[in-house]
């Protein structure tokens, strides 16, 4: 669609790996890719001098930075944006060759340990005791708040003329564990959209549907997760609809006898599967007016 360069990327130390000098880094981007000092949590400046503490024990940089070996001394480990976009994939509009696409963002670690003599690979993720300490460290954070700067979920409108970027915004609420805590009293906080596997999302004629990931908060207080519908054009968001689960697959709409319908799949740890359907009620006839 449109030329993506190879660009030069950091290259790695494990023994025996081949690094290759340059990856395909397309033109436009969008959530959240790389780690650098200027990605880290900023709603305090204790935070964020807590969180350049933590990060100066690990290797950071750019999409692509690889591994490092393991090494006591130090970095301990590669932090890497985990999430991104994932299997449900994008929406396509046709009409204004949009590319509408979620995306979530968290930090995990990763180091390479040397196995046993004779194994078949001689390095590979550390797992079991050494995971702790020198790799394998999942959701990377500070006093229990993300390690980078909101939004943790984000969605995206893709121009696939002009290969831009047309507007991005958050997708859902402030987690709960972000907005309650305590090192964030009297900060002032917006949506900052919610992380977690990012939901497929559903292009109609004027709208973008799609759900928040995860169980979040609800109008009524009951547990369950929101189902969004934003303007296409603009990503400003124009109603919701609470859901029992979270979404667990990608809306569709069909018309059936002049009524439209929206259906939607919903699953959790804690919720079987199923379908919900969704229809705006009927019209009654104008009072008068002959039923047909």
């Amino acid at each position: 669609v449109w030329p993506i360069p190879e660009v030069a990327v950091p290259q790695g130390n494990v023994p025996g790996e081949w690094y290759s000098p340059t990856q395909p880094i397309p033109p436009t981007r969008y959530g959240h890719q790389g780690v650098a000092k200027d990605d880290l949590i900023d709603f305090t400046p204790a935070l964020r001098a807590e969180a350049e503490r933590i990060v100066a024990d690990h290797r950071i940089g750019p999409i692509y930075t690889p591994a490092v070996p393991y090494n006591p001394n130090g970095p301990i480990s590669t932090l890497m944006v985990m999430g991104g976009s994932n299997w449900p994939g994008g929406s396509y509009d046709p009409d204004t060759k949009m590319v509408y696409v979620t995306a979530s963002v968290g930090v995990n670690s990763m180091t390479m340990c040397r196995y046993a003599e004779g194994s078949v690979m001689p390095h590979g993720v550390c797992t079991g005791r050494d995971a702790g300490a020198f790799g394998g460290l999942r959701n990377v954070s500070v006093q229990g708040l993300p390690l980078l700067k909101p939004p943790y979920g984000t969605i995206a409108a893709i121009d696939l003329t002009r290969g831009q970027v047309a507007w991005e915004v958050p997708n859902g609420e402030t987690p709960e564990n972000v907005k309650n805590h305590p090192a964030l009293a009297g900060v002032t906080l917006g949506p900052k959209g919610r992380g977690g596997q990012p939901p497929g999302a559903l292009a109609t004629k004027s709208l973008l549907i799609v759900a928040e990931p995860g169980y979040g908060p609800t109008p009524d207080g009951k547990r369950g997760s929101m189902l969004r519908a934003y303007d296409k054009r603009t990503g400003r968001e124009l109603a919701a609809l609470q859901l029992p689960a979270p979404q667990s697959g990608s809306p569709m709409t069909y018309m059936l006898n002049d009524r439209q319908y929206l259906v939607i799949a919903v699953s959790a740890n804690d919720y079987p599967g199923e379908l919900l359907a969704y229809s705006l009620p009927q019209q009654r006839p104008a009072a008068g007016a002959r039923a047909e």
